[in-house]
């Protein structure tokens, strides 16, 4: 096999390097708005998983769509983060900075509610990119999958956070940061979640759910929703969607 064959390992990786970057371009493009944030990651996180499974896709075009699907559960959801932010980040400042002394039980719950927040935060735009339910409903789906994938919900937290880090400690390498810094750790998160939600996808379509509670498949231009009671099943079988 020459080494510039279209089906060469150099040309397969070359394209995929170049899939990540117009993904990520198109990410920072549809975050420009501020109030799109939601949608625009969670277009990100369906075509990461896309590009993760080595689906055929075409990244502008189903970007899109996944952007247009999920716009307005996008944007609440966006919404519904930044208030939990500011209120946690108000209540950590009042805290430590107060001269009211709060006392370290006080400090204890607030770090506790951080890291249930941070949970399902890392897990919500994926959850609803594949998965078509009400937004408390994906929230809550949300926050179940993150502790059911610890430790890789702490490992795609720290995926997360290396780009702002060199952003800040390697000024140099801000061209690769601006082309990679969103797409990257999207597609390694989703390598790493991946099999899970083929799991939870299989059950969806009634690989393993009893009959009379197989859920429907929608057409199949729009392959991520799956009408599910995601929330129950997590509940009430984490142990046998975790086998294998």
């Amino acid at each position: 096999m020459k080494l510039f064959d279209l089906d060469s390992p150099l040309m397969q990786f070359l394209n995929k390097v170049a899939d990540l970057m117009w993904l990520n371009i198109l990410t920072l493009l549809c975050c420009i708005p501020i109030i799109t944030v939601g949608p625009a990651l969670t277009a990100l996180h369906y075509m990461a998983l896309k590009i993760a499974r080595n689906e055929e896709c075409y990244i502008t075009k189903d970007y899109f769509k996944s952007f247009k699907l999920n716009l307005r559960q996008g944007i609440v959801i966006w919404l519904i983060e930044l208030v939990v932010m500011v209120l946690l980040i108000g209540d950590f400042l009042i805290i430590n900075y107060s001269a009211i002394n709060f006392g370290q039980p006080m400090k204890i719950i607030l770090a506790v509610v951080a890291v249930v927040v941070l949970f399902t935060f890392t897990f919500v735009y994926p959850v609803l990119a594949k998965f078509d339910n009400t937004v408390m409903r994906t929230i809550k789906n949300a926050f179940f999958i993150g502790i059911l994938q610890f430790p890789k919900t702490i490992l795609m937290m720290l995926l997360t956070l290396v780009p702002p880090v060199l952003f800040v400690v390697a000024p140099q390498i801000i061209p690769v940061v601006f082309l990679l810094g969103l797409s990257v750790p999207a597609w390694a998160s989703a390598k790493l979640y991946n099999k899970f939600f083929r799991k939870l996808e299989d059950q969806m379509n009634g690989t393993d759910a009893p009959e009379g509670e197989v859920s429907e498949k929608v057409e199949a231009e729009d392959e991520r929703i799956f009408k599910d009671e995601l929330d129950e099943s997590l509940q009430e079988e984490p142990a046998r969607i975790e086998e294998n």
